[in-house]
């Protein structure tokens, strides 16, 4: 006798719908109409409508002049970590395991904010002479962060904060800043090398923490840049085994 055929999950259309919504807006950290917002979550635009009314009331969404916004409730579901679990301890075990300084961001409010600086055994963490902040077209933080935006946050972002040499190496030139975080490989770690500063190689890899882009990485000397490319895959494997278990907050 074959066995019962197996029932289907029941799914709630209306979730699925809203989770869309917010999927979209966070693709535009900038604002986007509900007719933007419809067409990217391809949705009706009465449904969307009734959705973002929703999703504004309970703080996941902000209207501002006519477009929509991420709000700040889902900052709240990104909670301290449980006992036995806290990012700094894991981001200490990675850096001795790597043998280099690790380091985790954020991408907030279009900005990018370090929250963690771990120093690994035998390196110190880059000293932060141009603020991480106002440098992200020439340090793997920033490039793996802007990575994740869409092209319009990315060209608001250089507006703002426009692209000025740091080293011999670093990338200058908008369009070709813009056009070098276009072909980033999703899900790839980013490699730099001398841009940020003289003497150091970095590697950052792009993580998933809610709709807010998220990455960690590391540094090394130039001496070691032969390493840049096995260890970024080492951070990669350690971090898909084990980041599901950890909860990064953000500060402010």
């Amino acid at each position: 006798m074959p066995p019962p055929p197996t029932a289907s999950p029941t799914l709630i259309g209306s979730v699925q719908r809203a989770l869309r919504l917010m999927e979209a807006a966070a693709e535009h950290p900038y604002g986007a109409t509900a007719k933007q917002l419809a067409r990217v979550a391809q949705l009706p635009l009465s449904t969307t409508y009734h959705l973002l009314r929703t999703l504004v009331h309970e703080g996941y969404l902000r209207r501002d002049k006519g477009q929509y916004v991420p709000g700040d409730a889902p900052l709240g579901l990104i909670r301290p970590a449980a006992p036995g679990s806290d990012p700094s301890q894991w981001l200490g075990k990675v850096a001795l395991e790597l043998d280099a300084a690790v380091y985790h961001a954020l991408y907030v409010d279009g900005e990018v904010r370090l929250t963690h600086a771990v120093p690994g055994p035998s390196h110190a963490v880059v000293e932060e002479g141009v603020p991480f902040g106002i440098s992200a077209h020439a340090h793997a933080i920033g490039q793996c962060l802007l990575s994740q935006l869409d092209e319009t946050s990315r060209r608001n972002h250089l507006d703002r904060h426009p692209p000025v040499p740091l080293t011999r190496n670093t990338v200058t030139e908008p369009e070709t800043v813009l056009s070098r975080l276009a072909r980033t490989r999703r899900g790839e770690p980013v490699h730099e090398s001398e841009e940020y500063a003289t003497g150091t190689v970095c590697a950052a890899l792009p993580i998933t923490i809610g709709a807010i882009p998220s990455t960690i990485a590391f540094s090394l000397p130039v001496t070691e840049s032969h390493r840049l490319h096995s260890t970024a895959q080492l951070l990669k494997a350690r971090s898909e085994r084990t980041l599901t278990s950890l909860s990064f907050t953000v500060t402010g």
